[in-house]
């Protein structure tokens, strides 16, 4: 009989010790799959950002502007973009020709084509004539002709690059009067909401020429309307990338669930470019910035000396390189 309770006894402990172990097993495995699910990503998005290239054919060095090099330092830029795996495409956020001519921007454009990548555009201040001859059809039509990726009928315009990313590129140059500050018309006020609306389970990343956040104070340079544009961006809660130009300055801000980024000339020092990282996780998104100086180092000497203070255009460390998190 005694025997007959202690097998029983045994049979029963096996059974809980079992019935335990697969408790553990399910457990373990739940945690797992939500690990799993908590770090997954949608595809990552990786971009270069060119900004103030100033092309100038046959021109001549200025104060602080190495026009008369810049043919060399597109060369060498586009060099190393090509030289980057796995690009998605290239932004160049404008004044892609110093001067608003139809020759400048013929003579720039067999450059670009050079590409290995995709690349698009945001009109600058620099690259449309006020009256003139290049005007906004002229300059996109032929861009459309030499680029097969450009294919919009507005300066401002949207595209999907991967699930989970919506690029938004504004025009926010003045046209109708010479000037170098910004301003976003109530029409594309009214186009960027709807785009932010159809865009609220993505992560943004916005486009432009003339900055929402200046790097350094500078009022004849500055986006008019800017607090009104940044209200309606910072209303919306999805992640959001901002990208700018004109300042020629590097400068990343972080406004809690909006990053502003402003990279500076490749036309003057520091004579750089950045190149962007984008993973999307379940509860984050995160950014990864490169820093990428022209390897014509005697051009940059020169462009140093011609520069008050670099360090107001070089940035600290923090804003040329590192790792930005916005969590969801």
């Amino acid at each position: 009989m005694k025997r007959y309770l202690s097998n029983k006894k045994k049979k029963s402990n096996r059974f809980f010790k079992g019935l335990y172990n697969t408790f553990i097993t399910i457990g373990l495995t739940f945690a797992m799959l939500w690990g799993l699910q908590a770090c997954s990503t949608s595809a990552s998005l990786k971009f270069v950002h060119l900004s103030d290239v100033h092309f100038l054919e046959n021109g001549a060095n200025t104060t602080y502007k190495m026009t008369g090099e810049s043919p060399k330092l597109l060369d060498d830029a586009i060099n190393q973009i090509n030289e980057m795996k796995n690009i998605d495409f290239v932004m160049v956020t404008g004044d892609l020709i110093d001067k608003p001519f139809e020759k400048e921007l013929k003579a720039v454009l067999p450059y670009m084509e050079k590409l290995n990548y995709p690349w698009y555009f945001a009109f600058g201040n620099h690259d449309r004539c006020v009256g003139g001859y290049l005007d906004t059809d002229l300059f996109m039509s032929m861009l459309k002709k030499s680029n097969p990726n450009y294919k919009f009928e507005l300066p401002y315009y949207s595209f999907v690059p991967k699930k989970g990313y919506r690029i938004i590129v504004l025009d926010n140059i003045i046209t109708n009067e010479v000037t170098t500050q910004g301003y976003v018309n109530d029409e594309q006020y009214k186009w960027l909401k709807k785009e932010l609306d159809k865009a609220k389970g993505d992560t943004v990343l916005i486009f432009m020429h003339v900055p929402l956040v200046e790097p350094f104070p500078s009022p004849s340079h500055r986006l008019r309307n800017s607090t009104a544009i940044m209200s309606l961006i910072e209303s919306y809660k999805n992640p959001i990338g901002v990208f700018q130009g004109h300042y020629h300055a590097a400068k990343i801000t972080q406004r809690d669930n909006v990053l502003y980024v402003n990279t500076p000339a490749l036309v003057s020092y520091p004579d750089a470019f950045r190149s962007v990282n984008v993973t999307n996780y379940k509860d984050r998104v995160v950014f990864e910035f490169g820093w990428h100086e022209t390897r014509e180092k005697t051009i940059q000497k020169m462009a140093k000396l011609l520069v008050l203070v670099s360090s107001i255009y070089s940035g600290e460390r923090h804003d040329q390189t590192g790792v930005y998190e916005i969590v969801k």
